[in-house]
């Protein structure tokens, strides 16, 4: 069992930055794939950027290329997206989600979700 929980986010200015911050509870964190996704009113959440336990594989969205950095720390049980040059339609919920079935960009992949943490990009 996993629990996370989702800081960092709030409302910024178009071009601005933000880090968000997800804190893990569990002893599987460490060897499970983390992933970022967003959700826009009325959508499904979509894939933002994941990293898996070692952090040797990395993906991200190409809508988020070069402008977002996904890490982690597994001593500290905690993951980070790093959000640079930060756009008005990068405006959405943002969760941070972990699954122990391997490398998974969609959803449905994730068996754990963290709350969500507002991010607001004002233009």
């Amino acid at each position: 069992q996993v629990q996370l929980v989702e800081s960092g986010g709030g409302l910024v200015q178009a071009g601005g930055s933000l880090k968000l911050s997800c804190a893990a509870s569990g002893r599987t964190f460490s060897s499970s794939t983390m992933g970022w996704f967003r959700q826009y009113p009325g959508k499904e959440r979509e894939f933002v950027a994941a990293i898996s336990w070692s952090s040797e594989s990395i993906d991200y969205a190409d809508s988020v290329k070069g402008r977002f950095t996904i890490s982690r720390d597994n001593a500290k049980n905690t993951g980070y997206l790093l959000m640079n040059s930060l756009k008005p339609e990068d405006t959405a919920v943002y969760y941070c989600g972990a699954t122990s079935r391997g490398w998974h960009e969609h959803e449905w992949g994730y068996d754990y979700w963290g709350q969500g943490t507002q991010v607001t990009v004002s233009s």
